[in-house]
């Protein structure tokens, strides 16, 4: 029974986070949800700037906080350890759920591109982060960064294995294709509001100080051959490095 009740929790907090997911999609490219970054009337700046930075800082210290091992130690003395992810993966779709139902829009227009090839060639690029992100997630195992391979594993009675490294496709040209997707999917707007640009500006300075972190726990999981990767790869700008040259650096 308690297998499966680990496995049915994981798999809510799953399709919790695709359905997050995809209103991510629909927030930030003002289409098609109810609510999107630029919904509703615009009230004090001040305000408004207080609310969505709070927002934002609840997302990050969440996000962060609870992927670092300390926390994930203190977690699983209170539950089974193959619900830790899912665990992690629900409460950063509630941040991310809280943020979109109460965000405050701010009035202001940055830049408005009304050319309709403008307006093709920046929804494509928009489109473009997203495709990215998914793609860069399934490279390394979707199923494994979003918990579901740890509670399948659980109802099956077999133990988990870490992910071996390995450096798939974009991960030979970049360390974090994931990230640039986002990059691309927060600034390539035709229309970038004050509000739209807080958002951008916020999330990839976050992006910045949690890939710092992320690499820190790369290090004390792989050691010495993730500090090699590093020294051939570039974190986000891409570089062609050859296969050759790439396994002869990290064998």
């Amino acid at each position: 029974m308690k297998r499966a009740l680990v496995f049915l929790y994981g798999s809510i907090s799953y399709l919790i986070f695709f359905g997050t997911i995809l209103y991510a999609i629909g927030f930030t490219g003002n289409i098609i949800v109810p609510k999107a970054i630029d919904s509703g009337a615009v009230g004090s700046l001040a305000v408004a700037l207080a609310i969505n930075a709070g927002l934002l800082t609840l997302f990050a210290v969440q996000h962060s906080g609870m992927a670092r091992r300390g926390f994930k130690g203190f977690i699983t003395k209170y539950i089974p350890e193959p619900a830790e992810r899912s665990t992690y993966v629900l409460l950063s779709s509630l941040c991310l759920l809280a943020l979109f139902v109460f965000w405050r829009p701010m009035g202001g227009i940055v830049w408005d591109i009304s050319n309709s090839t403008g307006r093709i060639v920046m929804y494509s690029l928009f489109a473009f982060g997203w495709v990215l992100v998914f793609v860069a997630t399934f490279l390394i195992n979707h199923f494994d960064l979003f918990g579901l391979r740890q509670v399948w594993l659980f109802v099956r009675g077999k133990e988990y294995t870490p992910l071996v490294f390995k450096t798939p496709t974009l991960y030979k040209y970049v360390r974090h294709p994931l990230y640039v997707g986002f990059f691309f999917a927060f600034w390539f707007t035709p229309t970038m509001t004050i509000a739209h640009l807080v958002f951008a500006i916020a999330c990839t300075g976050y992006i910045f100080v949690a890939t710092q972190l992320e690499e820190k726990d790369m290090v004390a999981a792989h050691g010495e051959i993730y500090n090699k990767y590093k020294e051939q790869v570039p974190m986000f700008v891409p570089k062609v490095t050859t296969e050759a040259k790439l396994q002869e650096a990290l064998s």
